[in-house]
């Protein structure tokens, strides 16, 4: 290969990880507006979902397509999944169970965007454990991965979310009390891989692509790339998931691997 068009392909290469450099920190910066504590993430609604304009830039636009490719993960059989694995919206959550904002949008928002858009196949839900506030938090993610390997990943996750649940009530034996709550069926093979080192490699790998993303706090999602902040109102999530499925059927984003 001649070397003008080697060093050329080395340059293009190099500008799409700059490209890919610029789009992450800017949904860092998005991502990272929601901040857990007594601030409701709604009063930033206006500000806190991405542009979603039919004039925006279509070097962003890319940008988010990217993005959607990186992290959208559609795996199929996924435990830490719900919808079908080529549905043209991907939600991907980056949530800790100590997190009350979390736990609303659990108990307010995902029931409805599960009847309205997971049941009739435009959306698919990916959970990710991306723990902000400990070990505490961490035995918990791990106990909703090892309820994962026996099929009731969500029936613990909607039940760690059911209420507010901090410190002590994350113990080991409360959380084998709630997975028992939940029909997991073999208890003891539960309690092995909550502590197991494949549990903590798997909380690892939610957690670094949380952190190459630039998340700083819980919850944060991405909807086909594009960073929706905070446990917002259940409407904006509707648009932007509405909004990414049009594009997706123009040719856009999020139509499968």
């Amino acid at each position: 290969m001649p070397a003008n068009a080697s060093r050329t392909r080395k340059l293009a290469a190099l500008g799409a990880v700059l490209a890919l450099v610029v789009a992450l920190v800017a949904i860092g910066v998005a991502v990272g507006k929601a901040v857990e504590g007594d601030r409701d993430p709604a009063a930033d609604a206006p500000e806190a979902a991405a542009s979603t304009g039919p004039d925006e830039d279509p070097a962003q636009q890319k940008m988010f397509d990217d993005l959607a490719r990186r992290t959208s993960r559609r795996t199929a059989g996924d435990p830490l999944a719900i919808g079908k694995k080529d549905a043209p919206v991907v939600l991907v959550e980056y949530a800790d169970y100590q997190c009350s904002f979390c736990g609303r949008f659990t108990r307010e928002t995902q029931p409805e965007l599960i009847k309205k858009y997971v049941d009739a196949g435009t959306l698919r839900i990916e959970f990710r454990n991306f723990t902000v506030f400990g070990a505490d938090s961490e035995r918990a993610a791990r106990a909703s991965w090892a309820a994962g390997r026996q099929g009731k990943f969500w029936q613990l996750h909607d039940r760690l979310y059911a209420k507010t649940r901090k410190g002590a009530a994350l113990a080991e034996d409360k959380l084998v009390e709630l997975a028992e709550e939940s029909g997991v069926p073999d208890l003891d093979t539960f309690r092995s891989d909550l502590k197991s080192a494949d549990a903590r490699r798997a909380l690892k790998k939610d957690q670094d692509e949380g952190y190459r993303l630039g998340v700083q706090s819980t919850p944060s999602f991405l909807i086909n790339g594009r960073p929706v902040a905070g446990a917002q109102p259940t409407e904006v999530f509707a648009q932007a998931i509405e909004d990414a499925a049009a594009r997706a059927h123009k040719g856009g984003a999020g139509a499968g691997k």
